[in-house]
């Protein structure tokens, strides 16, 4: 599928000498949604924020749909919508007429009916005669979705959008997110929530002290990093793993009444069936068996630490 954002050698260094973006190559297709995983401090604001014309970077370059963002930076502002992470909104003026002035800047005809359907879509509708400074945070969240979806964007960036917001917001966001992918809108979002980006991103990345550790299908890294479980409920708790047993690498609960045996679910033959029959050998009981897969949460975590 063709890129719709292209990403190549991207660096940033600020003039104390921080790099924030260390030699970053990306490419996001058309209508996929990618989440950006990493800590606080990590390069994923910076990055938004180059991708959108907001900080120039150091080295590299960025194009949306074929189009540099320094040299055509009007056609690619057009292109696309940011949902920041902080509340930058003004107090007096009303959600209807914020959205219909933030339309108009990006040189878009009035089409209040695009608009109407968008403030029903965020659940705003009857708020959209409310001032800004009377709406709650929750609302004013919502208000900046519509700000940034108000002139039709083809690419959309949500930093954090869901930070702080209940859990009500947070369901209609991601439903929102759902349609417009359905629409070809390609959807690239910074999230702390990591089920989030389990539920419904198609694609990952985890930035970690400026670099790109790895980007790849959801499913994919799962399955390729995720380490599998056996867990092995015993009728008799024990003190110690058996001897016999012992080449086998297994872990004893602190309880004693668990086996847990890690394998590779890639492998051809993980082993385990030559493992229960050693446990029968054994004279040990089973009383139940049950498998895990590692979640996307202990994924993250585990390449932040072997980077650190």
């Amino acid at each position: 599928m063709q890129a719709v954002v292209s990403i190549s050698n991207l660096s940033k260094t600020y003039a104390d000498g921080h790099r924030a973006l260390k030699h970053v190559s990306l490419d996001i297709a058309c209508g996929e949604i990618l989440a950006l995983l990493g800590p606080n401090g990590a390069g994923k604001t910076t990055l938004i924020s180059i991708i959108c014309g907001i900080v120039n970077a150091s080295e590299g370059s960025v194009t949306v749909a074929g189009h540099d963002i320094r040299t055509a930076y009007r056609v690619t502002r057009r292109m696309i919508g940011l949902v920041p992470q902080e509340l930058t909104l003004g107090a007096f003026d009303t959600v209807w007429n914020t959205l219909c002035f933030s339309r108009g800047l990006f040189g878009c005809k009035p089409d209040p009916a695009y608009l109407e359907q968008l403030l029903k879509d965020l659940s705003l509708w009857d708020k959209k005669d409310n001032t800004l400074m009377s709406l709650s945070g929750g609302m004013k969240r919502r208000v900046l979705i519509g700000k940034a979806l108000s002139h039709e964007p083809s690419v959309l960036f949500l930093d954090e959008p869901t930070a702080g917001v209940d859990v009500e917001l947070r369901k209609d966001m991601w439903a929102l997110v759902e349609r417009l992918r359905e629409s070809d809108v390609t959807i690239i979002l910074t999230t702390h929530y990591i089920e989030e980006a389990e539920a419904i991103a198609d694609r990952v990345g985890v930035i970690s002290n400026g670099e790109l550790l790895v980007v790849e299908d959801k499913l994919a890294l799962m399955h390729k990093l995720g380490k599998r479980q056996l867990i092995i409920e015993l009728d008799t708790p024990l003190r110690g793993v058996p001897e016999q047993l012992a080449h086998r690498g297994l872990e004893l609960s602190p309880s004693g009444d668990r086996l847990i045996y890690t394998y590779d679910p890639l492998n051809k033959d993980t082993g385990i069936n030559s493992l229960l029959q050693e446990i029968n050998k054994a004279g040990l009981q089973l009383k139940d068996l049950q498998t895990t897969q590692s979640s996307l949460e202990e994924i993250f975590v585990s390449l932040v630490r072997a980077q650190s």
